[in-house]
Order: structure tokens, then sequence, then C-alpha cells
């Protein structure tokens, strides 16, 4: 009999089965469906001032002051999307272009959902 060690199986012995094509991910991590609407934003960092300006082909154009360096002029850029969209920042997701002036943002506009009922509320008769 031969003994193998540290989790070794001989080469006669299947693999192990996956549940599902899954190897310890979670469902969640799966999902394919994109929610939200996908904005295309060409950035100016170290502008003169903050101002975001809608460009004739439907793209936007973001002008910043903060500097390009250590993620900053990013964080104004979702700044400032957020404050010209009425949204909050936390609702935009950078989806491409970190390092780059054209970056694409997607933002998720969740439906307005009211609260249920609680218990012991309305008539009682």
């Amino acid at each position: 009999m031969i003994r193998l060690g540290g989790g070794l199986r001989p080469p006669s012995e299947p693999p192990p089965k996956i549940k599902n094509g899954l190897r310890g991910r979670s469902p969640r991590s799966k999902r394919t469906e994109s929610s939200g609407e996908l904005v295309e934003v060409r950035v100016q960092a170290r502008a003169r001032r903050n101002e975001v300006v809608e460009q004739a082909d439907g793209s936007w154009r973001v002008r910043v002051t903060a500097a390009p360096e250590g993620g900053a002029a990013n964080r104004a850029v979702i700044a400032l999307l957020a404050e010209a969209l009425d949204i909050a920042p936390s609702r935009l997701a950078l989806v491409r272009g970190v390092t780059s002036r054209d970056k694409l943002f997607r933002v998720e506009r969740r439906p307005l959902t009211l609260p249920s009922p609680r218990r012991g509320e309305g008539d009682r008769r």
C-alpha cells in the first residue's frame, strides 16, 4: 500500500466533483445581468474649476481641479457626477478607465421600494 500525505491522491482516483460549475465561489459572483445605465466620461484633471458638461454625442466632459495622483481625480469625478445626476456617490461604479482620461461609469438607479406595512398598524375592530 502506498501512503500519500498532504492531500495527494493516487492517479487512479477521479478528480473531485464540482458543484454547479463553481469552485468555491458563491452563486452571487456568477451574475451576468448588468443593472444601471453606462455613462461615458472624458476627464480633464487639474482644470481651473470643477464642472460637468454634456457633449453633443451623449458623452460627458468632467473637469476637476484635483490632480490625477493617488485616485484623487477619480474621487472628485465621482463626487461631481453624483451631484450633477442627483444621486448618492455610492450609486456610481467605475467600470473602465481607472488610469485613463476616458472612463466608463455604471449608474445604478434602483427602483423606489415602499416599506412593507408593519404589524399592528391599521384599523382594529
